[in-house]
């Protein structure tokens, strides 16, 4: 290659890195901007966070925290976990803009709805976390604390607050990843990897991965494993269906 042909590809590649670093800036930008709303609000978060707990244990209901600075840093992770729920949709709003320039048009249109869909299906995932799997298993445990016993002994559930909150972010991480499911069976199938007969195929594998992956994702209690696994399992299904038109398509075309 001469000399003349590498300082002519060197140009388009430093104007790739330049919008990459004004992409990744406003990025930042956005991210600190949410992470300070969010711990502004981050007392009406937990508290929104908390609510299965409310309704199971009642209004009445006790948390405690054992660190004069726990509080604050439970505070802290609750700005930063809810910026970046915030950003997820601008984040992928921006990788799109700075790969689309280099895709042909047929190739934006099929890439567009993963980047929709994708925080959507997260924001789903989360929503069944805080409405259904939590109040199962907070009425689980809840119903194994000991009271009105002839022993002169109580035991009862006053969780640390910041062992809650890990608990249901790591419950909400762990639905909104697998719940992208349809997300990236769908997408390795427009590249070729996979197949609706493959998917088929290896059901009754992806049974068994899918309550294993549950089993190491989730808290060990069966309630919530067999929450995230079941909705699992049903968008692998869905996610043959839709590989399926994938593959219709593009036999028609």
């Amino acid at each position: 290659m001469s000399e003349d042909n590498i300082e002519s590809s060197k140009a388009p590649l430093i104007e790739h890195f330049i919008e990459l670093r004004k992409r990744v800036l406003r990025s930042i930008i956005v991210l600190t901007i949410s992470f300070i709303a969010s711990f502004i609000f981050s007392q009406d978060i937990y508290l929104f966070l908390v609510s299965p707990y409310i309704d199971v244990m009642g209004p009445e209901s006790q948390m405690i925290f054992t660190a004069p600075q726990e509080f604050l840093l439970v505070k802290l992770k609750i700005a930063l976990f809810g910026g970046l729920l915030i950003c997820f949709p601008y984040f992928s709003l921006e990788l799109y803009s700075f790969i689309s320039p280099g895709l042909y048009k047929d190739e934006k249109i099929a890439m567009a709805p993963y980047f929709i869909f994708s925080p959507i299906l997260f924001f789903i995932g989360s929503l069944l976390v805080h409405y259904l799997i939590m109040p199962l298993a907070l009425n689980f445990f809840a119903n194994m604390q000991i009271t009105n016993n002839s022993s002169n002994i109580t035991v009862l559930m006053l969780p640390k607050v910041s062992e809650y909150l890990n608990l249901i972010t790591s419950l909400i991480i762990a639905f909104g990843l697998c719940f992208q499911l349809p997300v990236l069976l769908s997408l390795l199938a427009r590249v070729g990897f996979v197949n609706s007969d493959y998917l088929k195929k290896g059901r009754k594998y992806a049974i068994i991965i899918v309550f294993l992956i549950a089993a190491f994702l989730t808290p060990p209690d069966l309630i919530s494993q067999i929450g995230l696994a079941i909705p699992t399992l049903i968008l692998y299904e869905i996610s043959i269906l839709i590989v399926s038109i994938i593959e219709k398509k593009r036999d028609n075309n």
